[in-house]
């Protein structure tokens, strides 16, 4: 027989690759040591017709308490499973999948899911201040205190006396901005510009200001005419200055149906719409009367004071409320 024929027909043994069982070994190790009582699932036959395992299976113990995961196996390299230590070798060199048994309760936290419920053992409710949810609400303000802050001041009516009697037709030759027309007025009607002001100058040497809108402006204009008078040679002085009308608006935002109102409060109120589209209605106290329209707006007149006038619209604010047109 010819050597090189018989050498021609061996065939060449093939290379085996060896697993590392050392890696291996330490991974079994650390399995043991999470729970040594535990058994070991024996290793699943690896299918060479089947390419690679499923990602994931969900496996329930008996008691059905926890989870377990189900590790891959298609990784070739053994280091990448330090997290999830849970395979072996096979006889082929390729890693199999292996199912890690249940843990114990406190142990059982997987893949950063807490399975905590309200009758767990180490269930702690956490401490949440109710207050924290709570947002802060503003206070409505009620119908009475809108309808109060819709108080406008319009004219403030104000007398002084000046203590002598008058010439009018001498102080109307020698002022500007005055007017006088006895067939007409028995007075002087004199004006100013700062404060805009009105006033009515009468023979007695009372004198009338009005068109101003508070009390101090209305003091000072009175201030101002008295100081024309006496410039122009007669003995005039500062005398009982007061307050004698406040002329005020409100609104009520709301309808009212004025005939139901004038035939409840008759003794009170009229209301002739032929004559005058608001209904008159008098008080007696405090003696303000008011000018009330079909769309909720007032005007009061006859208060001497603020405090009149806003007692005046506590009181009347709900009568009118019963009566809205809704």
């Amino acid at each position: 027989m010819d050597i090189s024929s018989h050498n021609l027909d061996k065939k060449p043994t093939p290379s085996v690759p060896t697993p590392d069982w050392t890696t291996n070994a330490n991974n079994e190790m650390e399995i043991a040591s999470v729970d040594s009582a535990a058994p070991t699932t024996p290793a699943l036959p690896n299918n060479d017709n089947n390419s690679s395992s499923k990602n994931m299976q969900d496996v329930t113990d008996e008691s059905a308490l926890n989870r377990v995961s189900v590790i891959s196996s298609t990784t070739n390299h053994s280091s990448s499973m330090h997290k999830n230590p849970s395979q072996t070798p096979t006889h082929s060199g390729s890693y199999s999948s292996v199912i890690t048994p249940a843990m114990s309760t406190s142990q059982s936290l997987i893949a950063g899911e807490v399975a905590l419920t309200p009758t767990h053992s180490t269930f702690t409710p956490q401490s949440v201040n109710p207050h924290s949810a709570m947002t802060a609400i503003t206070p409505m303000v009620s119908g009475t205190d809108q309808a109060r802050s819709s108080i406008k001041v319009q004219n403030c009516v104000s007398t002084i006396h000046l203590g002598c009697e008058l010439k009018l037709l001498d102080i109307y030759c020698r002022t500007r901005f005055s007017e006088y027309n006895p067939a007409r007025f028995h007075g002087v009607v004199m004006k100013i510009i700062d404060p805009r002001a009105t006033a009515l100058v009468f023979r007695s040497g009372k004198v009338l200001c009005t068109g101003l809108r508070n009390e101090h402006d209305s003091y000072i204009a009175a201030r101002k005419f008295a100081r024309i008078i006496q410039k122009l040679g007669y003995p005039a002085r500062f005398l009982d200055f007061k307050i004698q009308n406040f002329i005020a608006t409100a609104d009520l935002r709301f309808p009212i149906r004025l005939e139901a109102l004038q035939q409840a409060h008759g003794q009170f109120a009229s209301y002739e719409p032929e004559l005058f589209p608001g209904l008159v209605y008098r008080m007696v106290r405090p003696r303000v009367v008011l000018l009330i329209f079909v769309n909720g707006k007032i005007v009061f007149t006859g208060g001497k004071t603020r405090g009149e006038i806003n007692e005046a619209l506590d009181i009347i604010y709900p009568i009118l409320r019963s009566y809205r047109i809704s």
